[in-house]
């Protein structure tokens, strides 16, 4: 069994020994932390109310409902009024702090993990995850166990709201998406929606938008038709039935709809990678020059469509807090990552596949182009994603340390891990350690596949030797 905690929150598998699993004992001791850390986030509720008010909502998940139950008895217990979004896809969560005037929210959802994962994303005022120090406060907090709770008179109440057509409203409602375009272009998808709340969101977005949607895995049931993570080798299904259907794209949404990978027309990957970039693309038109922002681990292809709209590019080390800071401080038009996470300020900063279907939509309408056509027409890079296994979680530091040393006549990033961009030949490497387990992840980009892989090969090997040492 497997219990993660970090600062953007806490998830493990359900069930075992506490502090093994995710069991009913850690899930309250982190809620009332949250709860207790409420006063130094926000000295005082929203607006002239008494109590902290803390929006709760979840994926379709299996183990859902039991851990909603502990979540909002354990808010009520610390005197917090819940409102409770009952399948609500995380940015739908995210949007409902704002919505319900919150203090705070709580995401009941392991994301892309698979089916006997849970977690807590902790959300502040703004509908965003915590900052690292918030993220620390309460992780030490959790582990004193020195708890007191609300006496009766005090103890919170709890309301019940879907805000699924206020996301939906609020995404048509973008400048720019442009749903009349979208609505005469007469697009065809098909919808793998995972049978979770992307089944009950996505297909309402679409309709609105005219388009027509055929879904597939739309039973939120928590039963995962295959690995949820929205990764070519698990879009299989989608793929053959884009062909079939003869549609114009196939949509893939991970459980919690924070991530999205299209299929093009031709049963091909769109790419994860190439969401954000396209997405981008198009707000680049549609605005004209602008900052944008993604993670060290994802593709070039972004930068490339910034400096050729005269805009600049910043790169965040990897996690979506970490964009979303970047993103705040430069005034970013768009941000996100390369696993298909697009965050658009204008909307709300956190990742929502949401706002990436109808702003991809409204690009493909408005090129009147396929898209695999569209695809050809933006910057062409190949991603490996490698990672080395070793026996001693402190090897890392040492393998970090010479590949540093060792690259030091090209541009190094060392915010997060090591970084080496080779400029000239339009390629990089990323080697980044895992924060669980004695592993180092080796991501590496490169205009052919076969040369990002060639590239990946020759940091493994040169870090295979430096062990061997």
């Amino acid at each position: 069994m497997t219990l993660i905690k970090s600062i953007s929150g806490i998830r493990g598998t359900i069930g075992g020994p506490q502090g093994e699993g995710l069991t009913p004992s850690d899930i309250v001791k982190f809620v009332y932390a949250y709860c207790a850390t409420l006063p130094s986030r926000k000295p005082q509720p929203e607006g002239n109310r008494q109590k902290y008010r803390i929006v709760v909502g979840r994926d379709a998940r299996l183990s859902g409902e039991m851990v909603e139950h502990l979540v909002c008895g354990t808010l009520v217990a610390c005197g917090v009024d819940v409102v409770k979004c009952g399948f609500a896809s995380t940015p739908t969560t995210e949007l409902a702090v704002g919505f319900a005037s919150a203090d705070g929210g709580i995401i009941i959802t392991a994301s892309h993990n698979p089916r006997q994962w849970n977690a807590l994303k902790l959300l502040n005022d703004r509908g965003e995850f915590l900052t690292a120090a918030e993220g620390q406060e309460i992780l030490d907090l959790a582990e004193t166990g020195k708890f007191n709770f609300a006496p009766v008179d005090s103890l919170g109440q709890i309301s019940e709201h879907d805000f699924t057509d206020e996301h939906i409203d609020s995404v048509l409602a973008l400048e720019a998406v442009n749903t009349e375009e979208v609505r005469k272009a007469g697009f065809k998808v098909v919808l793998d929606a995972i049978n979770s709340v992307g089944g009950i969101i996505m297909p309402r977005l679409l309709e609105r938008m005219g388009v027509q949607c055929i879904i597939l895995n739309g039973k939120p049931s928590g039963e995962f038709a295959h690995n949820p993570e929205p990764l070519p080798q698990n879009l299989n299904e989608l793929s053959s039935r884009v062909v079939n259907e003869k549609a114009d794209l196939g949509i893939s949404v991970d459980p919690d709809v924070d991530r999205l990978a299209f299929i093009c027309e031709d049963g091909k990957p769109f790419v994860e990678e190439y969401t954000l970039v396209a997405v981008a693309d198009y707000l680049l038109d549609f605005y004209g020059a602008a900052d944008t922002v993604s993670n060290l681990s994802s593709s070039r292809a972004l930068r490339d469509v910034t400096e050729a709209h005269g805009g600049r590019y910043h790169a965040a080390a990897v996690g979506e807090v970490n964009v979303t800071t970047k993103m705040h401080e430069v005034g970013a038009l768009i941000g996100g990552e390369g696993n298909g996470g697009v965050i658009y300020p204008a909307s709300h900063c956190g990742r929502d596949a949401m706002v990436g279907v109808a702003l991809f939509l409204s690009q493909l309408a408005r090129k009147k182009l396929s898209a695999s056509a569209y695809k050809a027409t933006l910057p062409q890079y190949y991603i490996a994603k490698n990672r080395i296994d070793l026996s001693d979680q402190r090897q890392i530091d040492t393998i970090l340390a010479s590949m540093k040393d060792h690259y030091s006549s090209f541009k190094v990033n060392t915010v997060d891990g090591v970084k080496i961009d080779f400029e000239e030949q339009r390629e990089w490497v990323h080697l980044r350690k895992s924060n669980t387990e004695p592993i180092i992840r080796i991501y590496s980009e490169a205009p052919t596949e076969t040369r990002a892989q060639a590239l990946a090969d020759e940091v493994i090997s040169l870090a295979r030797s430096i062990i061997d040492r």
